[in-house]
């Protein structure tokens, strides 16, 4: 692997570009989020300059860290992904552009109600555990049209789409999962059309993904490399 964020950045979407003009079914709108956890600021700053906008982060600390260092560049678009625990959504409602993550409705109601007024509506999608793992957070697939009404209430959210991470698959194909995803997002579509969004597919898989609908795919080590090592909340 080159060692030139640029160089990944460019292959990456040569590749999504060749994909798209392949494969019909492929969204014209899929986006990269280029995951920089545990990553320097300098990195996004480097993935930037190569014309990177949107990063998506798993910390809070780290998201509040990075935006607030680079505020400056005000077309960054950042991304909260990971588990969300209640006592930390103040600080996700107010530097998150778009949430991944949502499994519950108080998590909901708290983001909700702690978005600035002055803050466009806060863009969430619902964690699906698609692959029903005890050790992944996500609501099962029965109770996500539940849940969407609920969140469709909230007055500073808008419902913006679903969010998966399959099990590791067998040679790395995760066709049923993605296709599973890809029904029910039409089914969610069909009652709230704005919520069109799916985000799904990682550096092992992002391809297939793509191929079953995504819209935004979650690359980490194939921007930014094999990911560090350290302690957090």
């Amino acid at each position: 692997m080159d060692n030139n964020i640029a160089e990944r950045l460019k292959s990456a979407y040569q590749q999504i570009a060749e994909i798209k003009q392949n494969t019909p079914s492929v969204r014209a709108d899929a986006q990269l989020i280029a995951v920089s956890k545990t990553k320097p600021i300098s990195l996004i700053q480097e993935a930037y300059l190569a014309g990177q906008r949107q990063f998506g982060e798993n910390y809070v600390q780290e998201l509040v860290d990075k935006a607030t260092a680079l505020q400056h560049l005000s077309d960054l678009e950042w991304h909260f992904i990971g588990p969300i625990q209640s006592n930390k959504t103040r600080d996700i409602a107010k530097f998150a552009h778009v949430v991944h993550s949502i499994d519950r409705l108080k998590i909901a109601e708290r983001l909700s109600a702690q978005r600035t007024p002055d803050q466009p509506p806060l863009k969430v999608l619902i964690q699906v555990n698609i692959s029903d793992e005890d050790s992944k957070s996500g609501v099962p697939e029965h109770e996500v049209l539940a849940l969407a009404a609920q969140i469709a209430t909230l007055p500073h959210l808008q419902l913006a789409g679903l969010m998966a991470i399959p099990a590791p698959a067998v040679n790395q194909d995760n066709s049923a999962a993605f296709a599973k995803m890809q029904q029910l997002s039409a089914q969610l579509q069909q009652k709230y059309p704005q919520a069109n969004m799916l985000s799904m597919g990682m550096s092992d898989d992002w391809q297939q993904a793509l191929t079953f609908g995504a819209t935004m795919i979650r690359l980490g080590t194939a921007i930014f490399g094999a990911r560090d090592t350290q302690p957090h909340e």
